[in-house]
């Protein structure tokens, strides 16, 4: 079993301020994309999986995820520690009809709120260079065997954090400069059967990142 992972040292006060400020004027549109991209890599999952939005900002995973499923399915998990990203992204989900397929909580994504072995499939869109390698290794832990993880990361010679986020960004986690050094950071976590795609979105470039939690040795 994977062990659980040390939290990340980020002040979480300080990155839920600065989301906070950020939440009326996020980018909707930007993230929406990135997060469609990304389950297109992904697929569809199936109504009964237990699936997480790590650090959900406002929704843009959950909620493409949510817009597939049907009424009866298990509700998405979305985490982040921002209260005004919770209530945008509930906002959302009220407009769009499905407030009711989004299980919304305010908290740390490190560690994730569930049990050991407990997801079939973690989705962080947007996000991970702001938690860094730890929550790589809680994905490990949270997921079962053969349970998948999706992610993005910005490229890294397009990067260019302003403001209170530049301070935020976790400075473990090097940003890939091509899809290969993705697919080399899932695979070092211990990741396997990898897929990477760099894509573009409007003027900057993404990497989508989809990898899978091997069984247990013996």
């Amino acid at each position: 079993m994977t062990e659980r992972v040390r939290v990340p040292v980020t002040d979480p006060a300080r990155m839920a301020q600065a989301f906070d400020e950020l939440a009326e004027s996020y980018d909707d549109d930007h993230h929406d994309e990135i997060a469609r991209a990304l389950l297109a890599l992904v697929g569809t999952p199936a109504d009964e999986d237990e699936i997480a939005d790590v650090a959900c900002g406002s929704g843009a995973a959950a909620l493409a995820i949510a817009r597939t499923r049907s009424s009866g399915a298990t509700p998405v998990l979305a985490v982040d520690l921002s209260a005004g990203m919770i209530a945008a992204g509930r906002a959302r989900a009220v407009r769009l009809g499905c407030e009711h397929a989004i299980d919304w909580r305010i908290g740390p994504a490190v560690p994730l709120p569930v049990a050991d072995a407990a997801l079939d499939l973690v989705v962080c869109a947007s996000s991970l260079h702001f938690l860094g390698r730890p929550a790589l290794s809680d994905w490990r832990r949270a997921l079962r065997p053969g349970g998948r993880a999706g992610f993005t990361l910005p490229v890294a010679s397009q990067f260019r954090p302003s403001g209170p986020f530049a301070a935020l960004v976790a400075a473990d986690l090097p940003l890939p400069r091509t899809a290969e050094e993705a697919l080399a950071l899932a695979t070092a976590a211990g990741f396997v059967d990898v897929d990477t795609r760099l894509i573009a979105v409007g003027s900057r470039s993404v990497v989508l990142t989809v990898a899978t939690n091997p069984a247990p040795l013996g």
